[in-house]
């Protein structure tokens, strides 16, 4: 399949500034929210009663974003289409008591998240994001973007079998460094306080995370691929914001559409604002109810809603080609892939296809199908999750990248906008 499509150099630099500003689910919610009230959404409290207006709305709640945008006309059973994607990566998180170390040096105190590709994390300049909670109950984003924090990997000298196989004991071997002296219990607090410019006293809580310092590049010759970190699954956030952004303008919309942007997708989904918890099912329903509707008309919106997973899949390996499925290779810069597994890990079924071969002809873009290797265990997403709590028709689709779970993972720098022109015709029904 040809490489050379068009190529929109602006959707991939805005989703390198997306990527470079989001380090955390938090901020990446932050970002997405900013670039919807840009749009014209406005922000709903979840605590307050919502009425039955047009226009374009959204809810936060820690790492989650659920936005809709109600077109003129629409009735109380007008079935929604859903944009659905994660906050979150795998990274290094910070234990409640972070301040540790040992002969001399000074260490913080972490805790693996997600299926993390633990090597990739060694010998790399980390900074530190996250939120913290103050006393009241207010948030503050913090992000200490530079060389702050590294895992330093034991010189070959020290362990010469090292080439033959790495082994990493995640407890022992992946405590990151920060300083020579002796260790100062509430050395880490006082530092994100004045780094987010607050009082340590005023800090109650907080929800820190490490990230590669290291900001996104195009790379290759043609610098026609995109090297960057979480694009598992911050590409599928921005183009489904992009996305909902771009349904504003569409006419005579037949639909609600959704973005749904879940965290927590890396360790199960469950919680409160996991994919299994119950907040797009809330948001969905108080949305048919504000405009006057019953559990009826509840029903049938829901029964006529279809949902696009949008998570990032393999693209072949050509170092491990073995590994993939012989007669589904995705290449990167190919488009959109399908994603297809009988066990539903994945949700998708032949209806699923033909409505998303439909989008992807509207958008005029290509596609591609992802199946695993039945050797090789098939990983999972919020699709099969959304399908059985809502009992809605779920599609998975994504991009395809190499280095999956990386401190730094690959893609083809066409594939985005690609994505997300796929995800706008959707949206626009």
């Amino acid at each position: 399949m040809s490489t050379a499509h068009r190529f929109d150099r602006g959707h991939t630099d805005d989703l390198m500034s997306f990527l470079a500003a989001s380090p955390s689910p938090y901020h990446a919610v932050a970002n997405a929210a900013a670039r919807l009230e840009k749009a014209g959404f406005r922000q709903l409290a979840e605590t307050d009663a919502w009425d039955a207006s047009a226009g374009g709305k959204f809810v936060i709640r820690g790492g989650a974003l659920i936005a809709w945008y109600v077109p003129e006309g629409a009735t109380a059973a007008t079935p929604f289409r859903i944009v659905g994607a994660h906050t979150d990566s795998p990274n290094l998180r910070v234990k409640p008591r972070p301040d540790t170390g040992a002969h001399g040096w000074r260490q913080i105190a972490v805790e693996i998240y997600g299926g993390t590709l633990l090597n990739t994390w060694l010998d790399r300049d980390l900074g530190l994001s996250g939120r913290l909670t103050l006393r009241g109950g207010e948030h503050r984003l913090v992000h200490v973007d530079r060389a702050l924090l590294r895992v330093p990997q034991l010189a070959i000298h020290l362990d010469r079998t090292v080439n033959e196989g790495l082994t990493l004991d995640r407890q022992r071997h992946m405590t990151p460094l920060w300083g020579l002296g002796d260790v100062r219990e509430g050395d880490l607090v006082r530092f994100v306080a004045e780094e987010a410019g607050v009082g340590a006293d005023e800090i109650t809580g907080w929800d820190l995370m490490t990230h590669s310092v290291e900001p996104p590049a195009y790379l290759g010759r043609d610098r026609e691929l995109l090297a960057g970190p979480r694009m598992d699954n911050l590409v599928s956030v921005h183009a489904g914001t992009a996305a909902l952004a771009a349904a504003v303008g569409s006419e005579a919309l037949p639909c609600i559409p959704v973005l749904a942007a879940f965290d927590h997708e890396e360790n199960g989904s469950q919680s409160d604002t996991g994919a299994e918890g119950p907040l797009l099912g809330n948001v969905l329903e108080r949305s048919v109810f504000a405009r006057g509707g019953t559990y009826e008309d509840r029903a049938r919106a829901f029964a006529g809603t279809i949902c696009f997973s949008s998570d990032t899949g393999h693209a072949v390996h050509p170092n491990y080609a073995e590994r993939h499925e012989p007669g589904h290779h995705p290449v990167a810069n190919g488009g959109p892939i399908l994603k297809t597994n009988a066990n539903q890990r994945y949700a998708t079924d032949g209806g699923g296809r033909a409505a998303f071969t439909e989008a992807c002809e509207r958008a005029g873009v290509p596609w591609q199908h992802f199946v695993s290797n039945n050797s090789v265990p098939c990983g999972s997403t919020i699709g099969p999750i959304t399908a059985a709590r809502h009992g809605i028709a779920t599609v998975d689709i994504g991009i395809a990248i190499l280095s999956m779970h990386s401190a730094r993972e690959l893609c083809g720098a066409d594939d985005p906008h690609l994505l997300a022109s796929v995800l706008t015709a959707f949206l626009a029904g």
